[in-house]
């Protein structure tokens, strides 16, 4: 797939004004820091569509970039460390979970995972829960240059582990580097996939 159009659309934290129509919609997610801008930037070839920050927790509303006028990326708040009050994280959650269950044009999320880290519970504990409301969602392991094939087989290694004691069988898997634009191909492929399927019902 060819990106020729990657434009903002709309932000919010209402699941019920998300743009009309039935354009199909890809979430991007993940703990605070993980590189969600910068892996959106690269899928895009857009150096500033999504906002990067040095600060975790830059993204605090639902963001929408429509792709070639055909689908959208959506930018979701990260989750975890970022030093919001109480009050407002919880409002963060709520509007999250609400666009994650109610959204009917999501058909998939990408739970981005630093891949320089052993598993994080915060990160299982989200992939549960979208497994038990039956949200259908991949691995995305980030910022692949920043370590060895060896270490980056390792965590991936443990992360598996800690997935079958959940799972039957793993989500799909990708692995990236926003750096080197590895990943890039198999990412937007697999989007056009789901959205042919969709397509051909």
């Amino acid at each position: 797939m060819k990106i020729k159009e990657a434009v903002f659309a709309i932000s919010n934290t209402d699941h019920k004004k998300c743009p009309d129509g039935n354009l199909p919609e890809y979430a991007f997610i993940g703990r605070s820091n993980v590189g969600k801008s910068s892996l959106i930037n690269m899928l895009t070839e857009q150096k500033k569509l999504a906002k990067t920050s040095g600060k975790p927790g830059k993204t605090q509303l639902i963001n929408h970039f429509l792709i070639n006028q055909e689908w959208y990326i959506v930018d979701l708040p990260g989750y975890g460390y970022a030093k919001v009050s109480k009050s407002a994280r919880e409002k963060f959650e709520k509007f999250i979970s609400d666009y994650l269950t109610k959204r009917e044009q999501l058909l998939n999320v990408f739970v981005l995972l630093d891949s320089r880290l052993e598993p994080q519970q915060i990160d299982l504990e989200f992939m549960n829960w979208c497994g038990q409301k039956e949200i259908p969602f991949a691995m995305v392991f980030t910022k692949i240059d920043k370590l060895s094939s060896s270490a980056l087989q390792k965590n991936m290694a443990k992360y598996k582990k800690e997935m079958m004691k959940y799972w039957e069988e793993l989500p799909p898997v990708f692995t990236t580097s926003s750096e080197s634009g590895f990943g890039r191909e198999k990412l937007l492929n697999y989007i056009e996939n789901i959205n042919l399927a969709v397509k051909n019902g």
